[in-house]
């Protein structure tokens, strides 16, 4: 964070590091960023093999339909977005450390723009994990993308928070939780 505050660039997204295109479509003021955490009161360990089994990720993020692991350990993602409208990508792994960091960006051609991390930090002398995403894309429409999906109530960092809490519910409870409308009889 304090790299980023200093360079204006996120750590690992470097000249080099990412395609061309991700980058020219992320630099500067473009795009949207996303910075949330939250606390688990479970060990890095289970926390990080859980997200990393990539297809656990819809179990919790509320805009997945679906995520495939391909064997060559790209992966295809599906999103529907406001108005049902199905976003499809594809993205790799491109830095990882077991149980401390997984960072990814989306491959030339794809509908989305995006670069991120989760960063699984030990705390409470490691009965807790804090766990931290920074998310950088472009929507499909661009800052207007981004502007409909907020008209809608749904402003990134709003659904990135949602998401951990119902990874916090998940991985702690079991399950997530559901909210029954006020005017449900039962």
């Amino acid at each position: 964070m304090l790299y980023r505050g200093i360079t204006g660039r996120w750590p690992g997204f470097l000249a080099g590091v990412m395609p061309e295109d991700t980058k020219t479509a992320l630099s500067g003021e473009r795009g949207v960023r996303v910075h949330e955490s939250i606390r688990l009161e479970l060990p890095v360990n289970d926390v990080y093999r859980f997200w990393r089994r990539i297809e656990n990720l819809p179990r919790f993020m509320s805009h997945l339909e679906s995520v495939a692991e391909n064997p060559d350990g790209r992966s295809h993602w599906v999103a529907v977005g406001p108005g049902d409208y199905r976003i499809e990508w594809d993205a790799e792994i491109f830095n990882e450390v077991e149980n401390q960091t997984i960072a990814w960006r989306s491959l030339p051609g794809s509908d989305v723009v995006s670069a991120g991390s989760v960063n699984f930090d030990a705390v409470r002398s490691g009965q807790s994990t804090q766990v931290s995403v920074n998310l950088q894309y472009a929507p499909p429409a661009g800052r207007a993308g981004d502007l409909v999906a907020r008209l809608f109530g749904r402003a990134p960092t709003q659904i990135v928070r949602e998401d951990l809490r119902r990874l916090k519910q998940l991985l702690e409870a079991g399950e997530v939780a559901h909210a029954r409308p006020a005017d449900d009889p039962r």
